[in-house]
Order: C-alpha cells, then structure tokens, then sequence
C-alpha cells in the first residue's frame, strides 16, 4: 500500500536486458493499443484486491460469493506472498491455490496474477545472503520488512526468474486469467550497499562512461581532491549525504536500471509464455526511498499505466495519476483503491467520489485495497471491505454501488479514451537532481530552488485541471510531441541533451512551450552550464536569464488584470528576439514577468517565477483560442466534470455542498433527478447529465 505518496544482474547484464526488451518491442509494445483480449473500450471493472493467503477455504467461498453478489467482476492475487506459491527452494505449491482460480471462474470474476517477487521469501535470504541488504555505514540488515531485498543480486535474480516462468506457464491457459502483474509496488525498494552492489556500479559506470578520464569530468572531481585515478577507487556515494551531487544523481540511476531491467526480464517471460495476455502492474515510479525512470521506459514492460490510487488531493492525486498513464492511448487501472485506511475506517461517499474522478482522467477500473481486514503483519490495523471478524461493512455496499454505476457508465462512452492536446513534462532526473540530501544540502540547490520541483509541476498543473481540460504528463524526450498543441516545462532544473532536442524541433515545427523559473540550469550530469541560461535554448527562448532575486511579494500585469503573487522568487530575464507578454509592476524598472519568443514556427514562452497557478492562468487562457484548445465545462471550485458522448460527467471533491450552473433541463444518469439551470451536487456527491 503506497503511503501517501542463472540470471546475474551486472550493469552489462542490465544493459543488455534493456537491449533486449527494446529490441524485441520498442513502440510498438502495445502500450499504445488495445488488443485482442485484453480489456478494452466499453468495459469498466470494479473488484478487489483478495490475499488467499489469509483465508480458510470455507472463508474464500464465502468471500467469492459476496464479491459476485456485489458485481465484481475482478479480482488481483499473488502479491506479497512467493512463499505461498514456493514454501523452499524449487518446492512449489498450488493446489490451494489452483481451486481458488477455479472458483474465481465460476463465479465469473476475472484474475491479475502478480508475480510477487517482493518481498523475497525468508529461505531466499538465508540461503543466498546477497540479496540482503548492507546500509551506508557497511551493517548488514535482516529481511526485517517488506521490500528489504537487493533485487540486483544475481542468486535473487535467477530464482525470480524462475518463479515467473513456473506461474506464467501454469495459469497461462487459465479461463479466470486477465493479466500478469509484476513485483508489487516496484520502485518501493531499499538501496544497498554492499561490495558486491559497488563492483556492479562500477560496471554500469565504465558501461557508461568508457573511461576514467570520462567519468572525472562528468562527476566534477577536481573539486575537493575527488579525482578518481583507477576504476577501484569508486565508492557507492551516501544517499543521504553527504557527497557530491553528481555522484548521488549516477546511483540513483543504476538503481532505476536495475528496476527497469528486471520489469523488461519479466516482461520477456511473459511474452514467452503468456503473449496473449497484457501486463497490468502496480508500479511506484515515484516512491521516495527509490523509486525509477517509468517514463522514459514504460513501453518496455507496460500496456496499461496502472498504480496503487490513495488520494490526498484532486490536483496532486490527478497528476500521479496521468503520470502513469503517461503517453498511453490505454486506460488507468487502479491495482489498488482506496477504502479504508491504516487506523482510518473510511468516510461513507469517498470512494465512490474518487472512484468518479477516476473516471473522469480515463481510468477503467478500481480495486479496493483491500477485501479482508488484516490481522497481523504490517498493515494490521488496514481496514477493508470486510471488518476484521470477516463481517461485511458498509464500504462493501459502497463499492457494490460502484460496481453498479460502473455497469451503467460502460454502456455510455466510458472509458474515456483520452487525447490530450496539452503536455507537462516530468523528469526521474530531474526530481533526483533538485532534491539532495544530506549536510552539503545547506548550500545546494535547495537554497537556490525554493518553491520544489514537484510543487512547481502541480501548479503548473492546477489551472488547466480546474478548467477540466486533459492533460498529459510525460518524458518530452521520449514521447512523440507532434501530438500535442502545448507543452509546460515546469522548474526543469535539470534538462537533458534529448530534451532540449526534442524542444528546440517541437517549436521549430510549430509547437509551442512554456517554461517556468529555475528551468535548464544544469546538464545530464547535474553540472551547472558555462554557457548563457538557459543552457541549450538561449536562442530558442530569445533571451537570457541572469541574476535571481526574492522580492517577498511582487504583483504582474498579464493582460488586462494585476496578478499577485504567492512564491516571490523570481529570475531577471533580457530579452533578445523575445517580446514581453507581462512585467512586474512592483518591482523597480517593471521588469519582464513573461516572455515569447517566435522562433521557426512556434513559440517559446519563459515565465520569470515558479509556476504558480495566480499567473498560469490567465497565461493559458490567453493561449486557448490561439492553440484550437477547448476548455470543459465551467465548474465552480473543487467540482470537475467531462462530457462524454454527448453527456456530463460531474465530481464534487469537497465535503460541502455545490450548485453547479447547467444549460436548460437535464437529468442525472445516475441520480434518477432532474434539474433546470442548477445541478445540486451534495458533499462527495456525483452525477452524469443528459438532456
């Protein structure tokens, strides 16, 4: 559950799978694509998350008939628990759990079978004690909790492998089987630092680099005496701290190569042996102790964007959200949906709402976390649809109710198949880069980039949201860019050699962008440019960005209106070739607030501060008509809504009431009522309008 927010695997072997995996699929994967047999248009599905594990076979036919009566019509199992299937090494077991799949199938309920690779199973650590993990300070840690293993050991490895290919083959031909799932939550893993982890970084760095003389210049190390003069002099640098940033931002990303190479290895396994069935993992590309690069990778493993959905705001929680859909033509899953919580019973009316908003990104089915209520282990006080003594709660009729508006929806348009015609970049390395950790942080970019990456995104985000338009996030270094009409680059500290590529050709075509303050500093190796900022795109932007000041507040006029503002940093721009589209009216000689830029056919907008939603607005808006980009309906604060076919998807996100100006009379799809010129929507209330 996200908290919110022989095989051997040396980096040559992590190159090769990703070698392998590219050229085996590339783009045409199928992660932009429906096809045969998978779950696709015109089919919304809503069940549960069900760990067998814990229940007596009495106990499972009483919960299979409770999940048909509620209208699930799937279900995800395996998860977490390899040494149910595997109890020793090469002992495998499954008559348990191969009736389970036979009475899923009865009742009609489809199966995600996930390949639960972690946690790895205690005989594993035992037995191979390389897959133990080994801290910073060189202490050798117990398998104390879930995700405690170095998935780059090659005994872990090939034994996972194995696992794979013995339950791919097994269910491949079952009736109930749906989709494979990969090691749950991948991303939320630990880093380790053994002796042997430190030789296979120094593999994917001479992979990498070639030569020393390479890797001195990219890690900076005429700084501090850090020169490096043979290949054994490399030490794994402390995560958290201190150490030089260009080291750390290295590390983190052979570790996403080892999560990405072996999501592509069981992806191989189970395109051998499964190829008609897609995967459908519950990934966390953004989890705080790891995490990985999905976007810039996704095609190599995924078909679908597919998370763990526990919601903490509308802004935030759609934007991880689109992030892994990513460039995808497929649908959200929601592996995992929140119900209940970790001491948190649930509040009657939330799950049905967000399940609604779910909707309304393009997502087609959620699966409650979790069926039964868990007695023990780490999530003991998690309720589920079930209370503890296995008595059904009222969040089961709730997501009976869901299942039942879903069964409704699928008849009327939903999924949405989404296309977007706005795009907000987002970068693994760009997070890495603008959030370093330990002593050494005092004089880091923490102090330069006060307003966080991640928050400049979500403002950036927040006004296109909330005049319920469709957006994309995604990797503009690997996506097709041509498919969108604007592109925000938010607080790109960090931007990359294909990046900068890649925009510079999408204006020149015609594009246009909007990069806000603090963006294209620094290059791929986290080095600050010698050259006029920002780096690569000078020219591009028609301007340069020089010195950088707080002004505690400032207002700007944009239009016709006086913007003030939240986030008072901001950058001195001197325009070449760039116009002024805004200035500060406050701040002595009202300097440039925004910029644009004709260069080839397109465009290029710089913002002056972190993206902040005040001024974003009327910055977009002004863009609108220009850019043939339509806003959706008008909804007053914390209300969303979509048309579908003719008709409107409406969300209440807060827990007040909210009327809601409608054109003539309507009726509510799923209320039964109807309406003239004023939707009532009560707290977490939703609805979908015809006329």
């Amino acid at each position: 559950m996200r908290q919110l927010h022989s095989i051997g695997l040396g980096a040559r072997a992590v190159a090769a799978a990703c070698t392998l995996a590219i050229a085996m699929c590339g783009n045409a994967h199928g992660a932009d694509d429906v096809r045969a047999g998978w779950p696709g248009p015109g089919q919304l599905y809503v069940g549960t998350c069900y760990q067998p594990v814990d229940r007596s076979r009495e106990q499972v036919v009483r919960d299979i008939a409770l999940m048909k009566q509620s209208g699930f019509k799937v279900v995800r199992m395996g998860d977490l628990s390899w040494d149910y299937f595997e109890p020793s090494e090469g002992h495998f077991e499954f008559a348990t759990f191969d009736w389970i799949m036979d009475q899923m199938h009865a009742a009609g309920i489809k199966v995600i079978l996930d390949i639960p690779g972690q946690p790895a199973p205690l005989w594993l650590h035992h037995r191979y004690p390389g897959v133990d993990l080994v801290t910073e300070q060189g202490t050798h840690l117990d398998a104390a909790e879930r995700y405690m293993d170095d998935i780059s050991d090659p005994d872990y490895q090939r034994l996972l492998a194995r696992l794979a290919d013995t339950l791919t083959r097994r269910y491949a031909h079952h009736p109930a089987l749906l989709a494979i799932g990969y090691n749950n939550e991948s991303g939320n893993g630990f880093i380790s630092y053994s002796e042997a982890d430190r030789k296979r970084f120094i593999g994917w760095l001479q992979k990498k680099y070639g030569t020393l003389e390479a890797l001195n210049k990219a890690w900076a190390t005429q700084r501090w005496s850090r020169r490096i003069g043979e290949w054994d002099e490399v030490r794994l640098p402390y995560a958290e701290g201190p150490g030089p940033y260009e080291r750390k931002l290295d590390m983190r990303r052979y570790w996403s190569d080892v999560t990405i190479a072996t999501l592509a290895k069981l992806d191989a396994i189970r395109r051998k042996n499964v190829p008609d069935k897609p995967a459908l993992s519950n990934l966390w590309d953004s989890a705080p102790r790891k995490g990985f690069d999905y976007l810039s990778t996704y095609r190599q493993y995924a078909n679908y964007g597919a998370m763990g959905f526990y919601p903490y705001d509308p802004v935030g929680s759609g934007f991880e959200a689109l992030m892994m859909k990513a460039g995808m033509a497929t649908p959200i899953w929601f592996n995992e949906f929140t119900a209940g919580g970790p001491g948190y019973y649930g509040t009657p009316g939330r799950s049905r709402m967000w399940a609604h908003f779910g909707l309304l990104l393009g997502a087609q089915a959620v699966l409650a976390w979790t069926f039964n209520s868990h007695l023990g282990g780490e999530e003991q006080a998690l309720f589920g649809l079930l209370d503890h003594d296995s008595r059904p709660s009222w969040k089961l009729d709730e997501f009976a109710r869901i299942a039942a508006d879903f069964a409704k929806l699928q008849t009327l348009g939903f999924p949405r198949m989404t296309q977007p015609k706005v795009a907000i970049a987002y970068s693994f390395d760009n997070m890495i880069a603008t959030n370093p950790t330990g002593p050494d942080a005092t004089n880091s970019v923490k102090q330069y980039i006060v307003t966080p990456y991640l928050k400049q995104a979500h403002n950036a985000f927040e006004p296109l949201f909330k005049d319920n338009i469709d957006v994309a996030v995604i990797n503009i270094a690997h996506e097709d860019l041509s498919r969108y009409r604007l592109v925000v680059v938010p607080g790109m500290y960090l931007l990359d050699k294909a990046s900068t590529d890649a925009l510079r050709q999408y204006v020149a075509n015609g594009g246009t962008v909007i990069m806000t303050a603090w963006s294209d500093k620094v290059n791929e190796h986290n080095q600050w440019y010698d050259t006029p900022l920002p780096g690569g795109l000078t020219d591009v932007f028609g301007l340069r960005t020089n010195a950088f000041y707080n002004a505690g507040t400032w207002v700007a006029h944009i239009g016709d209106a006086d913007v003030k503002s939240t986030i008072g940093n901001y950058e001195v721009l001197e325009p070449s070739t760039a116009q002024t589209l805004a200035r500060f009216t406050s701040i002595d000689g009202a300097p440039p607030a925004i910029t644009v830029n004709r260069y080839g056919k397109g465009r290029a907008i710089y913002v002056a501060t972190p993206a902040q939603p005040q001024l974003m607005r009327p910055l977009y808006r002004q863009l609108y008509d220009s850019l043939g980009i339509e806003p959706g309906p008008k909804t007053p604060d914390g209300v969303y809504a979509r048309t579908v076919q003719g008709r409107t998807l409406y969300v209440n996100t807060t827990g007040d009431a909210k009327d809601v100006a409608i054109d003539g009379a309507m009726t509510g799809v799923l209320s039964g009522q109807h309406w003239s010129g004023t939707l009532h929507l009560a707290p977490l209330g939703v609805d979908l309008l015809e006329k």
